[in-house]
């Protein structure tokens, strides 16, 4: 569950959004969008792009849904890049770190297991709350999976 605050999830590419919510124009973009599919073991890094807001004023969140599971936060780097905040049970295997001068957000995931198969997701940090509700619908998407 996210219990994070409000999160705003962006589009598989650069699409503009109408604005229903306070959120036109707002949008992520995930480098590269393709499933892959990795080892046990192995590390995964993902990138993603923001694009329509003022990237450096938000915190910067990833999120992974498993096949048939609920949403599961995994951590956030703040604003400024200061800090981060990772879920407890991935904190010695993630890192999210980010670069404000290229709006870009990066999640790397390491001694990757089964259970990590999942579609990942950047989100930052909403000014509105309608903007949760289309995470599902709108988000950057990465898929990767490990076999067992």
């Amino acid at each position: 569950m996210i219990n994070r605050g409000s999160l705003q999830a962006g589009t598989g590419g650069l699409r503009r959004e109408e604005n229903r919510s306070g959120c036109a124009g707002q949008s992520m973009e995930s480098i590269p969008s393709n499933p892959v599919v990795k080892r046990p073991g192995e590390t995964h890094s993902l990138s993603c792009r923001g694009a329509g807001f003022s990237f450096g004023f938000f915190d910067m969140h990833w999120i992974r849904q498993p096949v048939g599971k609920s949403l599961d936060w995994m951590g956030r780097v703040y604003s400024d890049a200061s800090g981060t905040d990772y879920s407890g049970a991935l904190r010695s295997r993630i890192e999210i770190t980010r670069d404000n001068s290229n709006s870009m957000v990066y999640l790397s995931l390491s001694g990757l297991r089964p259970d990590d198969s999942a579609v990942y997701y950047c989100a930052r940090q909403a000014q509105c709350s309608k903007c949760m509700e289309r995470l599902n619908k709108n988000s950057t998407k990465n898929i990767f999976s490990v076999p067992r």
